[in-house]
């Protein structure tokens, strides 16, 4: 099996979801960053499947699209819960948070609410819901007491949403909770105090970043 290559730029984005799932199980990989905007990015982007990343070469494959790649990353390394009534749950829970991820998105560009908006009231409305999902389930993750790859990009979710404000979690204990259990994670804590210390961006903009 050969180790895999993850293609994405040199900020946290939506390949931060994938590496945090690397990192967390141990796997080894291998990345290959690109600065946002650069021309050595622009001389590759047609060669990509959809002109974009992330892209995962792995096994004699190319992989784009997040979901696919963390679907696939979930198959393969036991991390899609046990059956396929939790398999159902999690891919719900994975696109329930990629929805909140597009508002927080517009506003990033400049397309949609004002920080006060998202901070106070579209933000708060989508981790109320996320909240009463989570809490359907015993354990200490989405769905048990091991996490499984929507874990991933709620973590990274609740994390942004934490630099944007940082009491905007208190109103959700079992999230908060969540957001705190990860972060202890021993193969995650010192990768996140590195990645907070180094000051990496969540956005290829200025707008919302550490």
């Amino acid at each position: 099996m050969t180790i895999p290559q993850l293609h994405y730029f040199s900020i946290r984005g939506y390949g931060e979801y994938i590496r945090l799932l690397f990192i967390d199980n141990a796997i080894e990989f291998k990345e290959k960053n690109f600065v946002p905007f650069s021309a050595e990015w622009g001389q590759i982007k047609d060669s990509m499947i959809f002109g974009q990343m992330p892209c995962l070469k792995i096994d004699g494959q190319e992989l784009v699209q997040t979901g696919t790649i963390m679907r696939h990353l979930a198959r393969k390394h036991n991390l899609n819960g046990s059956n396929e009534q939790e398999a159902t749950f999690l891919d719900m829970f994975f696109e329930g948070v990629r929805d909140v991820r597009q508002k927080y998105f517009s506003y990033i560009n400049d397309l949609g609410e004002t920080r006060d908006e998202l901070v106070n009231s579209t933000i708060p409305a989508s981790l109320e819901k996320l909240e009463a999902l989570f809490n359907t389930h015993p354990g200490d993750y989405i769905i048990g007491d091991k996490p499984n790859y929507a874990d991933y990009i709620l973590f990274e979710e609740l994390d942004v949403y934490n630099v944007l404000d940082k009491g905007i979690l208190v109103k959700f204990p079992a999230l908060k909770a969540f957001h705190e259990r990860m972060w202890n994670r021993p193969n995650l804590k010192g990768y996140l105090e590195k990645r907070a210390a180094d000051k990496i961006w969540i956005n290829a903009v200025e707008k919302g970043m550490n």
